[in-house]
């Protein structure tokens, strides 16, 4: 089950989909290219947010905004579970019910890093989510810091108990795409994603993925997420 672990779908919610339209033009290009799994992951600023609970709120309307839209339009959405992006900061791990944000029916929880160089208290808050709440960690386009951390803390990111997700436009930088065969070499479990945010400048692109990458390695992508549910009809067909 072809599975996109990142993506910004929800409508009208962060830097992503800007209407309940364009959520739908995206998951038909991902559909085209084969995706059958989506989770959606929004953005989680904790500074910006009020609560938790709040921000558990706009993400459920979000998601019944775009199925409505679906259900309207007699549109069968794939299989589509809910997550986030959560940003490290500082007290991120002291959230009460920190675990909410993991990806719905499973003990994943996608992680982002900031793209400053590396400090400590990083780890310490890393180390605490999946300890604390029994969670895998999954750090987000683990190659796009390559650019931000010393060669030196980028190798203490590595050493990090997690799973490695990778954007799919990986396969056109060389240096992010050695990274990806040395993970892969060491047997580190690797995930892939899109990182769509709209249709335009950062569109669905399965197809490059596809068309770039080891078949056993996406395999094994599509098998790290265990929950398997059936295709919701949406509407009368």
């Amino acid at each position: 089950m072809l599975t996109d672990y990142h993506c910004h779908i929800l409508p009208e919610f962060d830097d992503g989909a800007v209407d309940a339209e364009t959520s739908l033009e995206m998951i038909n290009i991902m559909k085209e290219q084969g995706v059958e799994r989506i989770i959606a992951t929004p953005h989680f600023y904790a500074h910006e947010e009020r609560s938790l609970t709040e921000y558990l709120l706009r993400r459920e309307d979000a998601y019944e905004s775009m199925a409505e839209l679906a259900a309207a339009q007699n549109m069968i959405l794939p299989n589509i579970a809910l997550g986030a992006e959560v940003a490290i900061e500082h007290g991120i791990s002291k959230i009460h019910g920190i675990d909410k944000l993991a990806i719905e029916d499973s003990e994943m929880i996608l992680l982002e890093l900031p793209f400053r160089d590396y400090e400590e208290w990083m780890s310490e808050e890393i180390n605490a989510i999946r300890s604390e709440y029994g969670l895998t960690v999954v750090i987000a386009h683990i190659h796009r810091y390559m650019a931000y951390y010393t060669p030196e803390n980028f190798d203490r990111i590595l050493q990090t108990d997690a799973v490695f997700q990778f954007n799919n436009d990986v396969f056109l930088l060389d240096k992010e795409a050695e990274l990806l065969k040395q993970l892969k070499d060491e047997k580190r479990s690797i995930i892939f994603g899109s990182d769509a945010h709209n249709t335009d400048t950062r569109r669905p692109n399965w197809d490059l993925l596809l068309e770039r990458c080891d078949p056993e390695v996406i395999k094994a992508s599509n098998e790290l997420l265990p929950f398997v549910a059936e295709e919701v009809v949406i509407g009368e067909g």
